[in-house]
């Protein structure tokens, strides 16, 4: 059985709003029920959906900064918001995939960099099983992840971020 990652789309919504309830962090469960269509065709977010045989296994949820006002493209950075694995389906590199699928998108449309933080519970430990290595610093319960995607030998440091 292949695992198949596409857009979400708006007759998705009931198979993923048990796992955006599941997140958490919901203030309005209508407004959110409301924004979702408009999300899944906005031009600078991405809804991803790892399907086997029509049934969604997991989503991912990222948004494009969009060119920096001073550097343009050449930092320009996108942001994971959400990865989610429905949990009968963990272990199965559902989220390995959709992140693959979320790279994709963020190299296609030009970003440098891919970033999110990760809760010091599941998700920490998730990322790094998948290959990803954290910031040393922890704040407030989380962890900093960077994906650079310049090439390794003209790579220069953020002054900021020093990534």
């Amino acid at each position: 059985m292949t695992l198949t990652i596409q857009p979400l789309t708006p007759r998705d919504f009931a198979q993923v709003r048990p796992m955006l309830l599941d997140m958490g962090f919901m203030e309005d469960e209508s407004a959110m029920e409301a924004r979702f269509p408009v999300f899944c065709v906005c031009p600078d977010w991405v809804l991803l959906g790892a399907f086997r045989d029509g049934l969604l296994l997991g989503y991912a949820a990222a948004q494009d900064y969009g060119p920096h006002l001073r550097s343009g493209s050449s930092h320009r950075t996108a942001k994971l918001h959400d990865l989610y694995t429905a949990p009968g389906a963990r272990g199965q590199g559902v989220g390995r995939t959709l992140m693959r699928g979320v790279e994709a998108w963020a190299q296609a449309r030009g970003a440098r960099y891919l970033f999110w933080y990760a809760n010091l519970r599941e998700a920490t430990p998730a990322y790094e099983r998948m290959g990803y290595t954290p910031g040393a610093e922890v704040q407030e319960g989380y962890r900093f992840f960077e994906v650079d995607f310049g090439e390794r030998m003209s790579r220069q440091p953020h002054p900021e971020r020093g990534s």
